[in-house]
């Protein structure tokens, strides 16, 4: 049997509050303002502020953009239903800009 000294009585619960003192910096972390992994909810901008995505349509409401996205995503053009400050706007990348404005002219 092996000689167990005084440090040995001293071990467990050393690890145990590290332990628990590691899982509470987590939950701090995962908790606090501005630091969360957690997903914010999208705001809503000018539709110049998207980079290089242009607005190619301009739906009356999300319904009908998500259709006009519908439309051209099954056409093999990537598009994006945004909420801007002027309303839902279909944004592509500008090389697709015919064959998109082409697509949604045809209707359905």
């Amino acid at each position: 049997m092996p000689a167990w000294e005084a440090f040995s009585f001293a071990f467990g619960p050393i690890v145990g509050f590290l332990g628990i003192g590691a899982m509470v910096l987590v939950l701090i972390w995962a908790f606090s303002r501005g630091h969360s992994v957690v997903e914010r909810p999208a705001k809503s901008g000018r539709p110049t502020d998207y980079g290089l995505l242009m607005p190619i349509a301009t739906p009356s409401d999300y319904i009908q953009g998500e259709m006009l996205r519908r439309r051209l995503v099954d056409s093999g053009i990537q598009a994006t239903l945004a909420t801007t400050n002027d309303g839902p706007r279909i944004l592509i990348w500008p090389g697709d800009a015919d064959q998109a404005e082409a697509i949604l002219s045809r209707g359905h």
